[in-house]
């Protein structure tokens, strides 16, 4: 696949316990289904050539004898079949039995990883039968005469992605304290295969799951867990076949439990190495003697995009998860400001308030704020300032909204003073050019800097991180302040947030207000109305504000190329933006993001909410100067490369 993706599977065939010629049958199956279906990393559960419930069969000579035959049908059986198999079998080595995962590619075993955790407590007597594996590796003779590496340090290198190296465990060993998976990871593993056996009984999913996922966070791997499903015995156990497949503790893909389902994901290995580099404290061994590289080829190819991409990706896609998020940025905003204001025995806050998103949730905050100092909310300043564009809708809006929150409401009219302005600096008022816009910004910035000094205060800063990350702000105007309280908010999140104040503040007449914010278009209003409406939207002439927010995640977050991101935003945005429309605005986003860097290079404080900031102190130190020549050549060849294949 493309992009430093590569698809996961996991399966548990319904097997016959003690039958590994049947049971080799059904593996083969549904390796050819999924190997067919684009997979090329393929996990089956442990002991899933014998099963895992033979109990005291496993002394039989004949069932190993068989099992061996059963897994040479597997191995020939995946002759042409590039990328890297699993299965797990009982197998004899030196007059001991070991529980064994063996990895296969292209009609070739590649080597023999035996388990190192062997349970004997409540229904688990694996100790009966099994001996712990040695963790360095030694070579034994296989049917045909070959030698293959046996030990738990293995590493199963990609030739075609050098990235991609997958290492095994075989289920206890992930429960123990220390498993294995710590050292291969260490070793450079960005993959973890688990063969599981891990019976069912309640509650046990949610803790298997929760282990996974952490494990998989904390080790920053791909982790892939098959466990054994139905067909085998149930005596005394029941097997549900519960699958999972994690990255870097998220959850990508659950199998339904008791239905033998196959599932399928795509681990992002380029993000696994970028995350590595970015913690400092991940720890690499640079003891590499001990480990074995087995190298195997898996061909680019195409397949079904098995992975959810979150158009929204600052924004909870569950309703629970974002009140809570919302609650939580709520209080780092209002605390944020809280401090400020103490330390600097500040008397107010003073905010130029317009009827639009950004000042409403500053308000917003400015009033939380006010409650937490204990202090009456008529400390807070909310300033309107009608110039040339401004509407009787937003004017309304900002006047009404100041009311209800109990602030204290001042009305500037800014039209004489801009238009002095023009007379001075010679500028004709009927060129509505960047001058006539920014005037007006600065102008504003001005009286609201003077109006806290009179007030004893500080001006509060409504500018969003989307806007920043655009420069779409007046330099010296709206993008200076003296605390910024929605510097690192999203501006698609912005709207979540006044979304959340407005269903929860209990006010009625409050509600409404905010409803109708909500529902006006985003606009600096610095251009006079048609008809009295809105005539100036920023998303007609920046972009629409999703996509940005979405670019700019991928770009910041994981310092993905353009192209990538592009890929991930055609996934993301089917059906709702055409892929010509999308690379347009990538390539607005990727100018402006270099461009406009000056202007965040010297950002007034503000709280970091999320894991993308754009502050020079913090998340962002970027010269103000950096070209953008290589990514937007990136993009460049990207278009190149669809118009040859559209001709």
């Amino acid at each position: 696949m493309k992009y430093g993706f590569v698809k996961a599977a996991a399966a548990a065939p319904k097997i016959r316990v003690a039958d590994p010629k049947y049971n080799a049958g059904e593996i083969i199956r549904l390796m050819k289904e999924m190997w067919a279906r684009g997979a090329r990393i393929i996990v089956f559960p442990e002991l899933c050539i014998t099963g895992y419930t033979c109990s005291d069969l496993f002394r039989q000579e004949l069932l190993l004898t068989e099992a061996k035959n059963a897994l040479s049908a597997v191995v020939k059986a995946s002759a042409g079949m590039d990328g890297l198999f699993f299965v797990g079998l009982p197998m004899e080595m030196k007059g001991k039995l070991y529980n064994v995962a063996a990895a296969y590619s292209d009609g070739r075993l590649l080597g023999l990883v035996p388990k190192t955790h062997i349970p004997n407590y409540s229904e688990f007597y694996e100790q009966r039968h099994f001996t712990a594996g040695p963790e360095k590796c030694v070579e034994v003779e296989w049917l045909s005469g070959e030698k293959v590496p046996f030990g738990t340090d293995q590493l199963f290198s990609c030739a075609d992605m050098p990235r991609l190296e997958v290492a095994a465990e075989i289920c206890e060993d992930v429960w123990a304290p220390n498993p294995p998976g710590v050292r291969h990871a260490m070793q450079g593993a960005t993959v973890i295969v688990n063969l599981s056996a891990s019976d069912e009984i309640t509650g046990k999913d949610s803790y298997r799951r929760e282990l996974v996922r952490s494990q998989s966070g904390r080790l920053v791997c791909g982790y892939i867990y098959a466990s054994a499903g139905e067909g085998e015995s149930s005596t005394d156990l029941v097997f549900g076949g519960h699958h999972l497949i994690c990255e870097n503790g998220s959850l990508l893909r659950e199998s339904r439990r008791f239905e033998n389902e196959t599932i399928y994901a795509d681990l992002d290995i380029e993000r696994l190495a970028g995350e590595r580099r970015h913690y400092t404290t991940y720890q690499v061994s640079t003891d590499v003697e001990q480990y074995v590289r087995t190298s195997y080829a898996m061909a680019a190819h195409d397949a079904p995009f098995d992975r959810f991409v979150d158009r929204a990706p600052f924004v909870p896609g569950h309703a629970e998860e974002r009140q809570k998020r919302c609650e939580e940025i709520f209080a780092i905003q209002s605390l944020g400001l809280k401090k400020r204001m103490e330390h600097t025995n500040c008397k107010s806050a003073v905010i130029g308030i317009s009827g639009g998103l950004d000042s409403t949730l500053a308000l917003l905050v400015a009033a939380k704020a006010a409650d937490r100092l204990g202090l009456d909310r008529s400390c807070i300043t909310a300033v309107t300032m009608p110039c040339f564009g401004t509407t009787d809708r937003t004017y309304h809006n900002a006047c009404e909204l100041t009311r209800r929150l109990g602030a204290n409401l001042r009305e500037v009219d800014i039209r004489e003073a801009v238009n002095i302005h023009f007379r001075d600096i010679g500028h004709d008022d009927s060129i509505h050019d960047v001058t006539y816009e920014n005037s007006q910004a600065r102008e504003r910035t001005q009286i609201l800097m003077d109006i806290a000094n009179q007030t004893g205060g500080m001006v509060i800063g409504t500018g969003d991180m989307s806007e920043l990350a655009l420069g779409w702000a007046t330099y010296n105007g709206d993008h200076m302040s003296m605390y910024g309280v929605n510097v690192s908010v999203p501006k698609t999140l912005v709207h979540h947030l006044v979304r959340y104040y407005a269903d929860t503040c209990g006010d009625e007449s409050l509600t409404g207000v905010l409803l109708d914010i909500l529902d006006t278009p985003v606009s600096p209003e610095l251009l006079p109305p048609e008809n009295g409406t809105i005539s100036q939207k920023t998303e007609d002439l920046v972009g629409p504000y999703e996509l940005h927010d979405f670019f700019l995640y991928y770009m910041l977050r994981f310092g993905f190329a353009p192209d990538k991101i592009y890929y991930l935003a055609r996934q993301a945005f089917a059906g709702e933006y055409a892929d010509d429309v999308i690379l347009k605005w990538l390539k607005t986003f990727v100018r402006r993001f270099f461009a406009q860097q000056f202007k965040r290079s010297c950002l007034p404080d503000g709280p970091k909410v999320g894991t993308v900031a754009v502050s020079p102190r913090g998340d962002l130190r970027m010269p103000s100067d950096a070209c953008a020549r290589v990514w937007l050549d990136n993009l460049e060849n990207l278009e190149a490369q669809e118009v040859s294949l559209d001709e």
